[in-house]
């Protein structure tokens, strides 16, 4: 078929032979066919072979070899598919021979009218590097070139052939730095995965650090005053390139692809101040409804974050929960994580959680969840005993692998505390004879050794009795019993004299001649307490990812704890900070005003991250046609325009009735309400507030709670440096205001943030609502006080139910209803002959309109 005159056979031919390439079969035997049609004039065809060639020129470069100048006319074709796959086959043939021509058709590709084709480019720059690095001082003049295009297709690639031809030049970012923060958003998932990894090092050696102000301040408390006050005197400022990557990251946390929000996860980690890195808490928990294989990189990094922000995920505590359907490496990660947010607070919930762990079929899951308990112990002195104690009986657990962990846990306990469980060495030694796990037998005969002066009667009796078995033992417990015999003989003689002639090789033979010298050899005898009975530091029960964060968050260096290869590590945050006036580009961008032209509907511009120059003439071109035709004059209708754009903005701005959904006149298109910037304000000062600060904005949302509530988001803040525990709402006035409250927050950690909902019924009125922010010890009066915009929300109905017979051109129109009583509030917005604006509001409460009248027209002489 492949050999066919006809087309439709040839292209139903290599139909098959892709599906087959899908399918994972080995078609490279069909390679001499398939390459003969790439001359083909058929474009479908065409694009078949290209596919099929894009994945065998490498295995067959020969073959290839002949066609390639087939493949250089094919770089001239008009189409763009065929123009990429033509380089994309030719990228892929590795044959030192034709560096020169893939230079130069990379050169060409760079400045194809064509993204697609540009994109492709940037692929070829990493394959052609990678086969001769000479190449690389004329691919970075391609990169840079690349790295100015504006195209959202474009900036992806070239980030990543950046990252790996030369990421050391930061100076090639510096111009293209803005562009590439606003295009983020825009950018294909694994593009915006690539570019946020390069802006996060970048930022790391462009910005001073964000953390700076805390920790001068705890240095130059120690210091002079003078230098305190030098403190004092420069506070740190963000720069506005740092914000403008931090603010351009924050929607991705809500992106469906989890490589994305992770990324974005590790940004704010790496670079935000602290108070603002818990915004990425909910995305990554919400990540572990994922697969297993998400869940598992999600839980280490979180491991890591945990250890040093436990107020971060303490919220989310029950999102660790074991569950009975998790992998072992899941449920061992989720353990970590809970052994890591333990504190006084809440470890009688994840102690109780944990002797359910015990009980798991999973003997290496058990395993681990003892060895969380006794790091609970270690770490929370308050539970220490009470540990102790239930490990202690897991000691009589049928489970030999229980029992084991259960010792060696135990033994690493009674080192930091062992003049205090006596009864606990003696409870284990009647317990010896049953256990049969070699670790667990060593580390009772390690304690019998250590601690033989407190149980000076039970010690010899056990080595007795590892006397009889010793040539059975495994060779751990051997050189336990050894050490056990020469500890005792030390401080027991009498009992254990004839017992420390046992041999296991150099061990026994250096004991021998250290506790029992002979002539020749005795210099060592006079330290042997010394040495055998010294003191032993307690060992640090500690997390295994204690120390991954020197690896960057995401990376697969984190997830190995070890350097891979290719790792690029982050350097540390200047002290001062280079100059920002490098990354600025002179771009001079026309002033859009607001000003429709009279007798026309104009559609609304939405907000976008960049403009390409076309699109930007082709505006000016329809705004200057559509100025002609207008048969008013210049002035006259720059003026009018100007006098409606003050009033609408003055309208929707200060009054905050962007929620309303405006109906068009010319066509009964119903459209979405227009984002409008939340205004935040503050509810209580934390200087007030005793270190606690409150601030809330109002969601424009439909309340949850009830429909005559308005709702309000409240952004809790614990400034101080302490914890603050039962924050809660108290009192209200008047007493019959109805208030929906939060939750009462248990703990809120210092430095940490809490945003909670609320739902307020402010009964059609503009009339303040009064309450109590309370703490455990505290009570602080706040109130909220409501903005008309926000007592109504949008409410749809059709042009002639608004408006009937209704004389004069209307620019504009709203319908809305008041929120508690579900009043109806009609807009319209006039204009008149006269060339003035008439503002009409109708409305079923006269209350309502004549608050809305006011403030209008204060809003208008404003203007």
């Amino acid at each position: 078929m492949l050999e066919s005159n006809k087309d439709s056979l040839k292209l139903e031919a290599m139909k098959r032979v892709v599906g087959l390439i899908a399918k994972g079969k080995n078609a490279s035997e069909l390679f001499p066919a398939v390459v003969k049609n790439v001359a083909s004039k058929n474009i479908e065809l065409k694009k078949l072979v290209y596919v099929y060639l894009v994945r065998y020129a490498e295995e067959q470069q020969d073959l290839a070899l002949l066609s390639i100048s087939t493949f250089q006319r094919a770089l001239k074709d008009p189409n763009q598919f065929i123009r990429g796959s033509a380089l994309r086959v030719l990228s892929s043939i590795r044959v030192p021979i034709i560096v020169p021509i893939m230079m130069l058709a990379i050169k060409e590709a760079a400045a194809d009218l064509s993204p697609y084709v540009r994109k492709t480019s940037a692929h070829a720059i990493q394959k052609l590097y990678s086969m001769d690095p000479d190449q690389k001082e004329q691919l970075i003049e391609v990169i840079e070139k690349l790295l100015k295009d504006k195209s959202t297709l474009v900036a992806g690639s070239v980030v990543m052939a950046f990252e790996e031809v030369c990421p050391d030049r930061i100076d090639l970012i510096h111009k293209n730095y803005r562009k590439l923060c606003n295009l983020l958003v825009d950018v294909e998932e694994w593009g915006q995965v690539v570019i946020i990894s390069m802006l996060t090092r970048y930022a790391r050696t462009q910005f001073t650090s964000p953390w700076k102000e805390n920790n001068e301040k705890a240095f130059y408390d120690s210091d002079s005053e003078e230098k305190k006050d030098q403190t004092e005197a420069q506070p740190y400022i963000m720069d506005p390139d740092h914000r403008l990557l931090l603010r351009n990251t924050k929607p991705l946390l809500q992106s469906r692809n989890t490589a994305v929000v992770m990324s974005v996860a590790q940004l704010y980690w790496h670079l935000a101040p602290k108070h603002e890195v818990n915004i990425v808490t909910k995305s990554l928990v919400r990540l572990l409804r994922s697969h297993r294989e998400v869940q598992y990189i999600v839980l280490q990094n979180i491991a890591t974050m945990s250890i040093q922000r436990k107020g971060m995920f303490e919220p989310f505590m029950k999102s660790f929960y074991v569950r009975s359907t998790d992998a072992t490496h899941i449920k061992t990660l989720k353990l970590e994580i809970l052994t890591n947010l333990a504190n006084e607070a809440n470890i009688s919930t994840i102690l109780r959680e944990f002797q359910t762990y015990v009980k798991s079929q999973d003997k290496a899951f058990a395993a681990a969840t003892i060895q969380a308990i006794g790091r609970c112990a270690t770490n929370i002195s308050e539970v220490t005993d009470t540990c102790l104690n239930g490990l202690v009986l897991l000691l009589s657990n049928r489970d030999e692998t229980v029992v084991a962990e259960s010792v060696v846990v135990i033994k690493k306990l009674l080192q930091t505390q062992p003049t205090q469980h006596s009864e606990i060495i003696k409870h284990m030694a009647k317990l010896f004879d049953n256990i049969t796990v070699s670790m667990a037998r060593a580390s009772i005969l390690w304690l019998m050794g250590e601690y033989c002066e407190r149980v000076p009667k039970i010690a010899p009796d056990v080595l007795r009795k590892m006397a009889k078995t010793f040539t059975a033992e495994e060779d751990i417990v051997k050189l336990q019993t050894v050490n056990l015999a020469a500890k005792l003989y030390l401080t027991n003689s009498k009992q254990t004299k004839l017992l420390t002639h046992y041999d296991i090789r150099d061990r026994t033979r250096f004991i021998r001649q250290l506790i029992v010298p002979n002539e020749k050899s005795g210099a060592l005898n006079k330290y042997a307490r010394r040495i055998l009975l010294a003191p032993k530091p307690a060992p640090v029960l500690e997390s295994a990812f204690k120390d991954r964060d020197r690896y960057q968050l995401g990376t697969l260096s984190h997830s190995l704890n070890t350097k891979a290869t290719g790792y690029l590590e982050l350097s540390d945050w200047p002290a001062v900070a280079p100059d920002q006036s490098v990354r600025n580009v002179e771009v001079i961008e026309p002033v859009q005003e607001w000003a429709p032209l009279v007798g026309k509907t104009k559609k609304p511009k939405s907000d976008k991250f960049y403009s390409d120059d076309e699109e930007e003439k082709e505006e000016e071109r329809s705004k200057s046609s559509g100025s002609e035709d207008s048969s008013s004059s210049s002035s006259s209708s720059s003026s009018d325009g100007l006098f409606l754009s003050l009033c609408l903005k003055v309208y929707l701005l200060n009054l905050c009735l962007l929620r309303f959904i405006p109906v068009f006149p010319m066509s009964l298109q119903v459209t979405t309400p227009s984002f409008g910037p939340v205004k935040t304000y503050e509810l209580l000062h934390h200087m007030t507030g005793k270190g606690l600060s409150a601030k809330y904005h109002f969601s424009r949302q439909p309340c949850l709670y009830q429909p005559s509530m308005v709702a309000v988001q409240v952004i809790l803040t614990n400034s101080s440096d302490h914890s603050l525990e039962e924050i809660h709402i108290g009192d209200r006035s008047p007493a019959s205001l109805n208030i929906h409250c939060f939750n009462t927050i248990e703990r809120l950690e210092p430095e940490a943030s809490v945003t909670v909902s609320m739902g307020i019924d402010f009964s059609d009125s503009t009339q303040a609502a009064n309450f109590q922010l309370c703490t455990k010890e505290d009570q602080f009066s706040v109130s909220i006080q409501p903005a008309v915009g926000e007592l109504l929300m949008p409410s749809t109905m059709t042009e002639q139910d608004f408006s009937k017979e209704q004389g004069g051109f209307n620019l504009h129109k709203f319908a809305g209803r008041t929120v508690s009583s579900r009043a109806l509030v009609l807009v319209s917005l006039e204009l008149k002959e006269s060339s003035t604006a008439l503002l009409t509001i109708n409305t079923e409460k006269s209350v309502m309109a004549s608050m809305l009248l006011r403030d209008l027209k204060q809003a208008l002489a404003q203007a």
